[in-house]
């Protein structure tokens, strides 16, 4: 991934240095098993941990020649040990046992950042959600005004949606909190599965249940589809935001720097840049998710098609991830809120947003819900087109004249947001502690 969405720490795990490191974690960590079962001695294993090392520029001047990746690894750590060890380093085992091993390590490695930018951004939304838990503002369905509602409940569903995220990516990540050394094609032929089981004990994964020479790419495929959920939730309240920041709309805006510039020609300009941003990035995100479904389906016990894609797609969709949660925790923090231009659009057309109050109320006083529904749509109908009030057209219609106080009574919000607290309620009961 490019260094304009990475950073520091994921893209530390995912260098070329790290995971042959990762790499090297896997192969120490079988030869401490094969310690513990009295293959290599104490002494041995001794000198194996001291020396055993490797340079990527001598990996590669290897690689060139042998054209293998993790063989030129093993040759460069072998250039490293004292003579008569390296017998040691790689015994029994088969390419994939390290691979797919250091591959879990750094899935579980990224996903310790993962979940502490959850975290970070629950709390961020949280404390947004109830600040403005009482900011009336408009509801839409189909891009169109529907109801009121608030601001505060509105960002309570991007509460529940990101924690449900966060679980699935959770459930993902213990699913591939697993390891594999069990030799070609998974037979254990010629490594014993209790070498399997201390190695994967060392390292704080569980041995898979049973392999192919490679871990299944189910799991994997699990941890990449959990990411491109997260991206797309981050994506749908990124473009709300956009939506809400439009000029005729402005209820709110991302923050903007005091020497933040919007646009080259027109000085104006503030725009919605970094949300923008979010949701380009999540089309990636989904997209590896994609080539990470096509990987599980391989050729017998394995072939490695997926490989190469594998190169790419995990790290670029941890960093990318990593990185879109940090933003939209940075967007969420510096949201700045236009609490009066909600409450003016909510009143738009002579609070127009009150029919179905109306609707009801005269279905109470005897209308039938037919003749209720015709009179009230043709009132709404005829203050959109020709930019009138709605609730002076039902105020002054001489056929609900006689209804009026009780007309009157439908236009009055609180009524309409008495069960806002209900709904914070039951979330605090079931989730949120504040």
């Amino acid at each position: 991934m490019i260094d304009r969405y990475s950073m520091p720490e994921m893209k530390s795990i995912w260098d070329l240095e790290s995971k042959f490191n990762y790499y090297l974690q896997v192969e120490l960590a079988v030869c401490d098993a094969y310690n513990k079962l009295g293959k290599i001695s104490d002494s041995d294993l001794a000198e194996i941990k001291k020396n055993a090392k490797f340079d990527i520029h001598r990996i590669d001047e290897i690689e060139t020649e042998v054209k293998h990746d993790v063989i030129a690894f093993l040759t460069c750590v072998n250039e490293s040990l004292p003579d008569g060890l390296s017998k040691y380093m790689h015994m029994g085992l088969t390419s994939s046992d390290v691979i797919d091993t250091a591959l879990s390590l750094q899935i579980q490695d990224s996903g310790r950042i993962i979940l502490e930018d959850f975290e970070n951004l629950l709390s961020s939304v949280k404390k947004l959600a109830f600040e403005h838990k009482d900011t009336i503002c408009i509801g839409r369905s189909h891009g169109v005004h529907a109801e009121l509602t608030t601001f505060g409940t509105k960002v309570l569903t991007w509460y529940d949606a990101i924690e449900r995220v966060k679980n699935n990516f959770e459930r993902a990540l213990e699913q591939i909190n697993i390891g594999q050394i069990s030799g070609p094609v998974g037979t254990y032929s010629n490594v014993s599965p209790e070498v399997e089981k201390l190695a994967c004990e060392k390292l704080g994964l569980k041995p898979a249940k049973i392999s192919t020479q490679i871990i299944a790419r189910d799991y994997h495929a699990a941890v990449l589809q959990s990411l491109a959920l997260t991206a797309t939730v981050i994506e749908q309240f990124a473009t709300e935001i956009r939506h809400l920041q439009r000029t005729e709309v402005r209820e709110l805006e991302e923050g903007f720097g005091k020497n933040q510039k919007g646009s080259s020609a027109m000085p104006h300009k503030k725009n919605p840049v970094l949300c923008e941003n979010l949701c380009g990035l999540a089309r990636v995100v989904r997209a590896n998710s994609q080539a990470a479904l096509e990987n599980v389906v391989l050729w017998h016990e394995r072939d490695i098609s997926h490989s190469s894609a594998e190169r790419i797609i995990f790290p670029d969709s941890f960093t990318l991830v990593d990185f879109m949660l940090k933003r939209f925790d940075n967007v969420v923090e510096n949201l700045i809120i236009y609490p009066q231009n909600m409450l003016k659009n909510a009143h738009l057309y002579g609070e127009i947003v009150y029919s179905q109050a109306v609707l009801l109320k005269l279905t109470e006083l005897g209308y039938t819900r037919e003749d209720a529904y015709r009179i009230v749509q043709k009132h709404a109908l005829d203050t959109l087109d020709n930019n009138g009030n709605f609730k002076e057209n039902i105020l002054n219609d001489d056929k609900l004249k006689a209804h009026r106080d009780e007309l009157l009574k439908c236009f009055d919000a609180k009524k309409y947001l008495e069960n806002i607290n209900t709904v914070f309620d039951r979330f605090c009961e079931n989730k949120v502690q504040v």
